[in-house]
């Protein structure tokens, strides 16, 4: 028994649910839903807000100065391209939702989930704004907005993995 548990534990009486396990797999299933949903949540929302002209002329900087993106506003406007962004940010959020019901499916939509969030971090280096002579660990404002997508980006590589791991399951192999 370590000293904190020896100090601690037997005051707070957790020790028999720490041994148990219990808590861990409860905390584990926990952080396991909250994160997919969390991340459904994200794409459903933003996905939305892409409808709105605030939001479309919100992202034209970023869009405008990245060179894997930049090209797309020659045969779209800015509405256009923001809506179509906003319908794929709404059917990757619906299927990664679809995971109970068909994991291979989720999971796929977890790895579009990523790429798009690689997409939007290199948004970081290609928007004007961007100011090195600050030195790291400075970032831009755009750069201090973007950089929740690593998080994201985690998320969806999880979601992704777990996804596929429910995939692959001999009950759940079929789907």
């Amino acid at each position: 028994m370590s000293f904190a548990t020896q100090t601690v534990a037997p005051k707070l009486k957790i020790a028999p649910i720490l041994r148990e396990g219990r808590i861990f797999s409860l905390l584990q299933a926990a952080g396991a839903h909250l994160t997919r949903y969390s991340l459904v949540l994200v794409f459903l929302w933003i996905g939305g807000m892409k409808f709105t002209n605030y939001e479309a002329e919100g992202i034209r900087p970023f869009v405008e100065n990245s060179p894997l993106m930049s090209w797309l506003y020659q045969f779209f406007s800015v509405s256009q391209f923001s809506a179509i962004l906003g319908v794929v940010e709404i059917v990757v959020g619906l299927l990664i939702a679809t995971r109970p019901i068909w994991p291979r499916l989720s999971a796929y939509s977890s790895l579009a989930a990523a790429a798009m969030f690689v997409g939007t971090l290199s948004f970081i280096v290609t928007t004007p704004g961007w100011e090195p002579s600050l030195g790291f660990p400075a970032l831009s404002v755009p750069g201090q907005f973007l950089l929740k997508d690593a998080v994201l980006l985690g998320a969806s590589l999880w979601t992704a993995a777990e996804a596929w791991q429910a995939a692959l399951r001999p009950s759940q192999g079929s789907r």
